[in-house]
């Protein structure tokens, strides 16, 4: 579906937005919860992701198809390898059949795992036979995708003898792996993580435990980026939201300052308010520990007309589609002087926005959600509109509160 995208007439915005748990908490709280019944969880999100996630839990056999979500097919690789008596072949969509997944199955198999390839050596499909793990040590390179780590770490206190993982080299995305550690505190387990060694004691059940999802970051980062293209005086609350969050994208609210937006926390909720300071200029940022919000802070920039350069993106290459690739091209196409290498993004100042430009969104839905708050700058079309639905399915109802303009065509 191809959407039409015109901002609201009146930039001074003032609204309330309800945003649904983060996807990344929800999908480790439910697997958590199939390892220990005992477990219930609030605030689930409503995205295809988790709805995926949750309806491949319950197969015990056949096909696990979990078509574009990553998250899903790391963490049910854990899942289904130490499940004994559990045989499945996982699979996804052709783009997730081009994302690798080898260093996570490597790890596995040298704990003990059945794991084999359908296919292309080191990329799903692949079959799993679950068995009983008992070894306890394995490493991995540090730097690569903390799913592949959070796999091993949800499924760590099920196993026998629990787990120790190396992780060798500089460490990237600790707050999502501190985000898993968390979760795992959270319903007793212990655990410990000290230089680049992680330890997960061995725990056969849980006392009944809730798990509140908190709301999702990412999704938030969509309004700052709003807040940021509108006038000053606008106030947008989102809920719900704490100060000690687990999400490494929380660091939003830092990052934003340099843009007028000043975020203030309340009970379960932020409010994200543009002041008159002044923009700044020259932006520079490491997102290395929050490679998600990349595509968001360089279209914010491209709207105000700043420059910015973003490091620490060498995940981005492997997710959904390659975002390095496609914000260069897209951003180029409303006129962009953008530059990226397979690690970092630099975008240069630029006064003049392309009008009526149809943005392609590659089957990733932080490309359709990125791109739209630019609409407050001028009018766009977003191919493929319905992609949202992987991460935040109510995000163009939610524009609409906004009083964004949406036809579709």
């Amino acid at each position: 579906m191809k959407l039409h995208l015109t901002g609201p007439s009146d930039k001074h915005l003032n609204e309330i937005i309800t945003i649904t748990g983060s996807k990344s908490e929800s999908n480790r709280s439910l697997l958590l919860a199939a390892l220990y019944p005992a477990i219930s969880i609030e605030n689930l999100s409503n995205s295809d992701d988790a709805q995926v996630m949750e309806q491949g839990l319950k197969i015990t056999e056949g096909t696990v198809d979990i078509h574009h979500a990553g998250t899903a097919m790391r963490f049910l690789t854990g899942y289904f390898a130490s499940q004994e008596g559990k045989e499945v072949t996982l699979t996804g969509s052709k783009r997730m059949t081009e994302r690798p997944i080898e260093i996570l199955v490597d790890a596995l198999k040298s704990l003990g795992a059945d794991i084999s390839y359908v296919k292309d050596e080191g990329y799903p499909p692949i079959k799993i036979k679950g068995q009983r793990i008992v070894k306890d040590k394995v490493s991995l390179p540090a730097n690569v995708s903390s799913q592949y780590i959070s796999s091993l770490l949800l499924i760590a206190p099920s196993l026998a003898n629990g787990l120790e993982l190396e992780l060798v080299g500089k460490i990237t995305s600790v707050p999502y792996i501190n985000m898993t550690l968390g979760l795992l505190e959270e319903i007793g387990v212990q655990t410990s993580f000290e230089g680049n060694i992680i330890k997960v004691s061995p725990q056969t059940t849980v006392t009944p435990t809730k798990l509140v999802v908190e709301s999702d970051w990412s999704s938030a980062s969509y309004f700052y980026s709003i807040c940021a293209l509108s006038e000053p005086g606008t106030e947008i609350t989102l809920s719900a939201y704490k100060k000690e969050s687990l999400q490494g994208d929380s660091v939003l609210a830092k990052i934003y300052t340099s843009f007028g937006v000043e975020t203030t926390f309340g009970q379960n909720r932020i409010t994200l308010k543009k002041t008159d300071k002044k923009v700044s200029t020259e932006n520079e940022f490491d997102l290395a520990n929050a490679p998600d919000i990349a595509q968001t802070i360089a279209v914010t920039c491209f709207g105000l007309g700043v420059g910015c350069h973003l490091t620490g993106l060498h995940t981005l290459k492997i997710k959904e589609t390659d975002r390095l690739e496609a914000l260069h091209t897209e951003l180029s196409k409303l006129g962009a002087s953008i530059s990226v290498t397979d690690k970092a993004l630099t975008l240069l100042p630029t006064k003049a926005i392309v009008a009526d430009v149809a943005i392609d969104t590659y089957n990733d839905h932080r490309m359709a959600m990125a791109f739209a708050p630019l609409a407050m700058c001028t009018t766009l079309f977003v191919n493929d509109s319905e992609v949202v639905s992987k991460s935040y399915p109510d995000f163009w109802n939610d524009l609409k509160q906004l009083h964004f303009t949406i036809i579709e065509l």
